[in-house]
């Protein structure tokens, strides 16, 4: 009996220590890096704390454990950054809300992916951080590629085919920049000059950049930089005219955090970056977004930061909290346990001054990935749902476009990846059938650089530009329409003429250059020259290029100047007109003609006539002048009713008389002498007169 008493008491002790182990812990540590001292990191700073003290009272998340939030300043330094989140890793870290930069975010994925700890970073936002690299790492906020879609659907809304990028030249601002190409060459637009800027530029190197820029031809300038020094770009640009008319400047939303951190611009800061546009990250406007803006000013003024505004990047941090716990609360409910093991390959290195074996690996980090992945929630942000089935960025991207107008600015209109460009908000046209016609894109009126509402053309002659190369087909055929002039560089024909006649109506020069294509022996594909344009070789073609379908997926077209079919070209003659014009047609030949017609028919009448009617008897001359004037009569009047009834008459009695056996059998009658067939004749004449 004490062997099995035993055996129970141990199967009982081991089911308690199960239950003790499996309950969820006390509190649980998470980390948080920023730079305290930009734009981004002051208002989020407050917005973590205030999400983990809300989420700590809230009885309905994680009501049995408490988050203990370390929060570490990177001082804008990328290796500050990564020694701060290795220090996190030595004490039992489950998280890490950050970094701040995605420079750092690139290092330390590869420090989540080995140790199986999430990064949740709102603020680092290129597009390369995708899942499939560092599937440790999760965006709480909108990616650039989404924001790069919105710039380039503004760019193809207002026309414009060509823009300048102005670009911090690190991983955010490559990364960035590369998705902006992307997203322009699937409109058929493109960057046509690339400004890299260092890191850390200064005012000098800004300078030297811009007045490269000036020399270009594309007025269209977006600018994708830090927040600690884009300002600087505006007021460098002010400096050498480049915010006069004519130019347009887009920034990225770090301009807009600027807007809504700072509240009001300074006027000199102000006279900067008139007429400039931006984007903004849209979040609805949920109750739980006014109760969270109402609390902001007091929870500003605790923090001792005084007067700051709201960002989106705020709203963005304090739900990432809000995810981890919500994610957290899910992993405990399905039993997962907070336990932390050595990694076998840091224990091979050794401790060392750097004590890296003294980093733990996150036994169930798997499992809490992918209670992160699943979070579904009514944040200050509106929905929170990652995006099936990667689930690397958030559900509903959308982006406000934001004008500076005098000290303030103004919301012109929005986009999303559902609907596109609109005056509508986002959330009224999710539940409609997707529109991105270009008919359904539609923007409020801006106040342009330079003090204007006149759309800018977006483009100048530079004065190191280039000529436009004009492809023109070297044909063999055809050569009225286009064709090269012998032992010269010069075309001419119809097209040329009307090509020609277009470029001297506009209002300005334009430079260009006609290059031939072809060899001149055989007609060029016309197609190929089509493919060409459309790869960038040429600029533009003129020619009798045919309006083909699989031509016009590759290019635009103007309307048809020549219109298709088979014509008859002929010379016109100059002749004065009088009373006798209707004489014209008929030549000596035609009056022979016609007299020879009027001798046959006289003859054919005389055969079938004379030998039964008198009036053609008599002398061979009488005869003749009958044939004559019959044929003759016969064009202008037709022969009288007593004339035709005289003829018709004796053609009847010659009938009857013609008979020789004296009988007759007319239409089915009976048979008649000569006498009764008179009276028939006479009766029939008399009944009917016209047969």
């Amino acid at each position: 009996m004490q062997i099995p008493l035993l055996l129970y008491c141990l199967i009982l002790a081991a089911h308690l220590n199960g239950a003790v182990s499996s309950s969820p812990p006390e509190s649980v540590n998470i980390g948080v890096v920023l730079s305290f001292g930009s734009i981004i990191g002051k208002v989020s700073k407050i917005a973590i704390q205030a999400a983990v003290a809300d989420v700590n009272s809230d009885p309905s998340v994680l009501p049995q454990t408490k988050l203990l939030a370390t929060v570490h300043d990177t001082n804008f330094s990328g290796f500050l950054g990564i020694v701060e989140v290795l220090r996190l890793m030595e004490s039992k870290t489950v998280a890490v809300i950050g970094p701040q930069s995605s420079v750092t975010a690139h290092v330390l994925s590869f420090i989540a992916n080995e140790l199986q700890v999430p990064l949740l970073s709102f603020s680092a936002t290129d597009p390369t951080l995708n899942s499939l690299q560092f599937p440790f790492f999760v965006m709480t906020s909108q990616s650039d590629l989404y924001q790069m879609a919105a710039i380039a659907d503004i760019v193809e809304h207002y026309g414009w085919r060509e823009v300048i990028a102005i670009y911090g030249d690190d991983d955010h601002g490559r990364n960035g920049i590369a998705a902006l190409g992307d997203q322009l060459a699937a409109k058929r637009c493109k960057i046509s000059f690339k400004a890299p800027l260092s890191p850390k530029a200064t005012r000098e190197e800004i300078t030297d950049v811009l007045v490269q820029v000036a020399l270009t031809e594309s007025r269209i300038l977006v600018l994708h930089v830090p927040d600690y020094w884009g300002p600087t770009v505006f007021t460098v640009a002010r400096y050498l005219g480049m915010m006069n008319a004519g130019y347009v400047w887009i920034a990225t939303n770090w301009f807009s955090t600027i807007l809504d951190t700072e509240l009001d611009l300074a006027p000199e800061a102000a006279e900067d970056v008139q007429g400039v546009l931006t984007l903004r990250m849209h979040t609805p406007d949920t109750q739980l977004k006014a109760e969270f803006a109402s609390r902001w000013p007091n929870l500003t003024a605790g923090a001792g930061a005084g007067r700051m505004g709201l960002s989106a990047y705020g709203l963005y941090a304090y739900d990432t909290v809000w995810i981890l716990a919500r994610a957290l609360d899910a992993f405990f409910a399905q039993g997962g346990n907070v336990s932390f093991s050595k990694d076998s390959r840091l224990a091979e290195l050794g401790g060392g001054d750097l004590r890296l074996d003294a980093m733990s690996m996150l036994d169930g980090g798997k499992q809490l990935l992918e209670s992160i992945l699943n979070v579904d929630m009514l944040g200050v942000t509106g929905r929170v749902k990652f995006e099936p089935p990667e689930k690397d960025t958030l559900i509903r991207p959308a982006y406000e476009v934001i004008n500076v107008i005098g000290t303030g600015h103004q919301r012109i209109g929005y986009w999303s990846n559902h609907s596109g460009l609109s005056v509508d908000p986002p959330e009224t046209l999710y539940s409609k059938p997707v529109n991105r016609s270009s008919s359904n894109q539609h923007l409020g009126p801006v106040f342009w650089p330079g003090k204007t509402t006149q759309k800018p053309r977006g483009w100048v002659f530079p004065n190191n530009g280039r000529h436009l190369a004009i492809g023109v087909p070297n044909r063999v055929s055809y050569r009225e329409f286009i064709a090269q002039v012998p032992g010269t560089d010069m075309f001419s024909g119809y097209c040329i003429d009307v090509f020609t006649a277009a470029v001297n109506l506009l209002p300005y020069a334009v430079p260009y250059k006609l290059i031939p294509f072809g060899d001149g022996v055989d007609n060029p594909s016309l197609t190929e020259l089509v493919r060409l344009m459309a790869a960038g070789v040429y600029d533009g073609i003129v020619g009798d290029v045919a309006i083909i379908t699989n031509r016009t997926k590759m290019a635009d077209f103007t309307q048809p100047y020549i219109e298709s079919g088979l014509v008859v070209v002929a010379p016109v003659m100059t002749r004065n007109s009088n009373e006798w014009a209707f004489m014209r047609p008929f030549t000596p030949a035609m009056w022979v003609v016609t007299g020879v017609f009027f001798l046959i028919v006289g003859a054919v009448i005389w055969i079938l006539e004379h030998r039964l009617n008198d009036d053609f008897r008599g002398p061979p001359r009488r005869q003749v002048i009958t044939i004559i004037w019959f044929s003759f009569s016969t064009l202008f009047f037709a022969h009288s009713k007593e004339h035709r009834e005289h003829l018709g008459a004796d053609r009847a009695d010659h009938m009857a008389v013609r008979c020789s056996d004296n009988q007759l059998k007319l239409h089915g009658q009976p048979d008649l002498n000569l006498n009764s067939a008179a009276a028939f004749f006479t009766h029939q004449r008399n009944r009917d007169p016209e047969n």
